[in-house]
């Protein structure tokens, strides 16, 4: 496999968002074929917010509290 760049191992990384967040999409549309293209949204952006990991900001190691500055 090639040596990649930082920008182009993020550009990766974005793309595989992508493709999953489309999976994610796909899934829902299957499962409730009378959503309308908002609620399909909402269930994606819900989903988002409360899939395994999301919680502890999909980053290994301790939660941490973060100060306002």
């Amino acid at each position: 496999m090639p040596a990649h760049t930082p920008a182009a191992r993020l550009r990766i990384a974005i793309d595989l968002f992508g493709v999953g967040e489309q999976m994610i999409r796909t899934r829902l549309r299957r499962e409730h074929p009378q959503w309308s293209e908002e609620q399909v949204q909402a269930a994606v952006e819900q989903w988002l917010r409360e899939r395994p990991g999301a919680e502890f900001g999909d980053c290994p190691g301790r939660p941490l509290a973060l100060r306002n500055a």
